[in-house]
């Protein structure tokens, strides 16, 4: 059987989907298991021995607009697919299930869709479920066990390398206690400010004794300059240096990863880091992270409604409310298990 995955656009969801990728796979071990995805989540998919077959939707380019979309569905038809699995909840993306002539298409019953899905599943109740949960939740409908709820990440050899070179480079050593920063986010309701990332830093380096790493995208150079420019310590910045699977092996190498909610952050936790979440408008039961590391949430009652996806708030007092002295605590307590 062929099966074609039509997965969703944000790194974190993606990330959250491979535990239903895995359970796919070992339902149907003799599969071919394509992957539908946009180019900028790649990375997360690759690598993936679940996975036969990475397959991109390039909506900026190729496949852009009607004429692109038909392109597609022409090139999907040709590979003669036998069901379609859909992560994506979009009334588009189900009807190129349809153009591309898979038979049988299975997914939540969303955006009016239903008549497009050879098998429409009740949709679940808004904020009810984990992520997680939610992509098992489609599998499930294919007989598929749904208990093992970590989610994957896999690192290539030389990824693993470059980290070992990169701690080398910078003069961290293996009795170094190492904690990466990550303040970057896709929204800015959920992060941390950063003069709080900027006092935590120079923390860890001057009172703890520890190794200070700042991690981030090439979008976060800028935040990352402005946090260590005022710091008195010096950190080390791997923020625009690093590809998405170089991060993650500098997180597996590090002893503790710092993050908001955000991709970087389910990055960690995939890996099995140990991983210090702060959490301000979203909702841990929803998006927290979930591994084989020691997991730490910090989130704190404030008088607004949670989960928050007000992406324009300019108040933060959510994420405001975590202070400095709460993050130590735990960093603290967590360097003491892992002495």
């Amino acid at each position: 059987m062929k099966i074609l995955i039509i997965e969703v656009n944000w790194l974190g969801d993606v990330l959250f989907s491979t535990a239903a990728i895995r359970s796919l796979r070992r339902r149907f071990p003799s599969s071919f298991i394509s992957c539908l995805i946009v180019p900028r989540v790649r990375e997360v998919l690759e690598d993936n021995p679940n996975i036969n077959e990475i397959i991109i939707n390039d909506e900026d380019v190729r496949h852009k607009g009607l004429v692109g979309s038909l392109r597609l569905a022409g090139q999907l038809r040709e590979k003669g697919f036998d069901l379609a699995v859909l992560f994506h909840r979009s009334f588009s993306r189900t009807a190129l299930a349809c153009l591309s002539g898979i038979p049988r298409r299975i997914g939540y019953d969303t955006w009016k869709r239903h008549f497009l899905l050879t098998q429409a599943l009740p949709m679940p109740k808004k904020d009810s479920l984990h992520r997680v949960d939610y992509y098992l939740g489609i599998v499930k409908a294919l007989g598929c066990d749904v208990n093992e709820r970590s989610y994957d990440f896999f690192i290539a050899e030389q990824d693993e390398e470059f980290a070992e070179e990169f701690f080398k480079k910078e003069g961290l050593k293996e009795n170094d206690f190492v904690v990466c920063l990550n303040p970057g986010g896709n929204w800015y309701p959920k992060r941390w400010p950063k003069e709080n990332f900027t006092l935590l830093a120079d923390s860890l380096i001057r009172e703890c004794g520890m190794k200070v790493i700042f991690s981030g995208s090439p979008g976060d150079v800028g935040l990352v300059d402005e946090i260590s420019a005022k710091m008195k310590e010096k950190p080390v910045i791997a923020a625009g240096k690093t590809t998405l699977k170089q991060s993650a092996a500098i997180f597996k190498k590090a002893n503790l990863v710092l993050s908001a909610d955000s991709g970087p952050l389910h990055i960690a936790a995939a890996v099995g880091a140990n991983v210090i979440a702060l959490f301000g408008p979203t909702d841990a039961a929803i998006t927290g992270p979930i591994g084989k590391g020691k997991l730490v949430i910090i989130q704190k009652q404030v008088d607004c409604r949670i989960p928050c996806y007000d992406t324009d708030c300019n108040d933060n007092r959510c994420m405001r409310a975590i202070t400095v002295s709460d993050v130590l605590v735990e960093v603290k307590k967590l360097a003491r298990i892992n002495g």
